[in-house]
């Protein structure tokens, strides 16, 4: 019996950095796929620690491409993958490494989140490192989730409306060919944490009332590997990113505290126990 044939979950692949407090990056992304009933595995690009002795700021150590690259040959040789989520790439030759990969087979679903910016990267090292992946990721994207900050990036436009984040999301799909969920979030003012959903012809803003006024920890990052998952499981890219924002909206509600300066996404919410 082979692999598809046993396996009743889809196989989902993410390909990001390690948060060593677990809130964001590839730990979020594995709790997501196993709560939305796929089988998570991740290859990792980078380790992020944030240090709580100089104002939380990110701590960046990529880690060594071909130890990157070994990651990805044994997954691809275990596994029949046609899904993929992107996270932190980190640096040029890591996207580099996974533009390789990505180009060696053919993918169903390929879910980039454009993390643009690493707070523990010197300014020239993360233009590069934005540029790269705008250049070589962002062609070979299905379906995209710019927050507000990498969206204003990517489009080149100020969005500070419901009208400028829809226009965003226009040029964004243009630019890329790709399904484009575009993040307001906090960001928009308004009592309602807005997103737009733009598939070159579907124009749709999925709302709910905000949780709070600032950003949470790992929101990003479950929102695409929420998408990741509906995909691999056969959803519309439309239906999979309503069920990523209804998650991740719950995740937000449930979140998790702790001795840091924000609060985490805490993906399926909080468990009784018998």
């Amino acid at each position: 019996m082979s692999i598809t044939e046993s396996s009743a979950a889809p196989v989902t692949l993410t390909i990001a950095g390690s948060e060593a407090t677990g809130g964001a990056g590839a730990q979020a992304d594995l709790r997501t796929f196993q709560e939305l009933g796929v089988f998570g595995i991740t290859a990792l690009t980078c380790i992020v620690s944030f240090d709580p002795e100089h104002d939380w700021q990110h701590r960046f150590v990529p880690i060594d491409q071909q130890v990157i690259a070994d990651q990805l040959e044994a997954i691809q040789a275990t596994y029949p993958l046609s899904t993929v989520k992107l996270g932190m790439l980190g640096t040029p030759a890591t996207i580099d490494t996974v533009a390789a990969t990505l180009q060696s087979q053919e993918w169903g679903n390929v879910v980039l989140d454009p993390v643009l910016i690493c707070k523990g990267q010197e300014p020239g090292a993360a233009l590069d490192t934005d540029k790269a992946l705008t250049a070589k990721i962002l062609p070979l994207a299905t379906f995209v989730t710019p927050n507000h900050f990498e969206a204003e990036s990517l489009s080149g436009t100020s969005i500070t409306s419901l009208d400028d984040l829809k226009e965003a999301a226009r040029i964004i799909h243009r630019k890329s060919g790709a399904v484009v969920l575009a993040k307001g979030g906090v960001r928009i003012e308004g009592p309602d944490a807005v997103d737009v959903y733009f598939d070159g012809e579907t124009l749709e803003v999925l709302s709910t009332p905000k949780i709070g006024d600032v950003a949470v920890s790992g929101a990003g990052c479950t929102l695409a590997a929420a998408v990741a998952a509906e995909l691999a499981k056969g959803a519309t890219p439309l239906d999979a990113a309503r069920t990523a924002k209804d998650f991740v909206t719950e995740g937000i509600r449930n979140r998790l505290t702790s001795n840091a300066p924000f609060d985490a996404v805490r993906q399926g919410g909080p468990r009784s126990s018998d």
